[in-house]
């Protein structure tokens, strides 16, 4: 679990690529400056830790590019103590870019194998989402509704019903919807019936499972 003086380096120069992919909320620069990503994937892959790529995890799942990554916590505008839920924990890269940026976060995994080993690790290196849960991430999380903030980092063959129906009035859902490739969408609520949706271009994520690991 080392994080070297080269390890920051290539996190600053990685932070300089996605300012010049059009990435510009300093909040979200100074977590991809900050999160160890190298620690998040496989040690056969830890010289690569720090280029915009994605790449395999366990359960054959990915870590998402850094740059997808960014976009999606910048497009959200999270605000300090807000409530966000994420679905899909995957690594738990995305959740530590939640918490840097001051989340209160609940994080949805439907893979044991990762549920089990990302539980485990945020922890240790101090990134305490406020629950984690091994679970369908379509249901979302009815209990703790409503949020802020969702965010889907799989790709979604349609938007489900229950997290439209579990943000905040004027809460944001951020989703890839399509099958081989998705487009980043964005509902905004607007009322307890009336959203307002925006479509933000083409992306490749693993598909969201439903209700099988």
């Amino acid at each position: 679990m080392k994080d070297t003086s080269k390890h920051q380096g290539l996190r600053n120069q990685l932070a300089k690529v996605l300012q010049a992919k059009g990435i510009n909320d300093e909040n979200v620069l100074n977590a991809i400056r900050k999160i160890p990503r190298h620690l998040f994937i496989d040690s056969s892959f830890e010289s690569h830790a720090y280029q915009d790529k994605a790449f395999p995890i366990a359960a054959e799942q990915t870590i998402s590019q850094p740059y997808t990554v960014a976009f999606q916590s910048q497009i959200l505008t999270i605000l300090n103590g807000e409530k966000v839920l994420e679905i899909g924990t995957g690594s738990g890269y995305q959740t530590a870019v939640l918490l840097e940026l001051k989340a209160e976060v609940y994080s949805i995994e439907r893979q044991h194998e990762l549920f089990k080993k990302t539980s485990l690790f945020l922890p240790k290196l101090g990134y305490k989402p406020k629950k984690f849960i091994f679970g369908d991430g379509y249901k979302g999380l009815p209990e703790k509704a409503p949020f802020d903030k969702i965010i889907v980092t799989a790709g979604a063959p349609f938007v489900p019903k229950p997290l439209l129906s579990q943000l905040k009035v004027g809460g944001k859902l951020l989703i890839p919807v399509g099958d081989k490739t998705q487009i980043m969408t964005l509902f905004i609520r607007k009322s307890a019936k009336e959203f307002e949706k925006h479509e933000l271009g083409d992306f490749a994520f693993v598909p969201m499972l439903e209700k099988k690991n």
